[in-house]
């Protein structure tokens, strides 16, 4: 479900305060105050782009800190059941 290409828009969007989500079982990157359009309603916010430059302690991350990020996140959603 989440993906390092997930992970990669999230770092690269431009939107203000942008949010990786899950819904519906897909994952999308939004911005933080799209989360209470009826659009994203019930969506689990899974990482926002200032917690995953934090945990990477970089916003230019290798594709192996990419990968090895999206894994460990898609872990934690797949044990959420979300």
């Amino acid at each position: 479900m989440i993906t390092s290409e997930h992970v990669k828009a999230l770092l690269e969007s431009d939107a203000d305060e942008p949010v990786l989500v899950v819904v519906a079982g897909a994952a999308a990157v939004v911005p933080a105050s799209a989360l209470t359009d009826d659009r994203w309603r019930g969506a689990a916010e899974v990482i926002s782009r200032e917690d995953l430059v934090a945990r990477l302690d970089t916003d230019d991350a290798s594709g192996r800190d990419l990968e090895a990020i999206a894994a460990r996140l898609d872990v934690a959603v797949t044990q959420l059941g979300a």
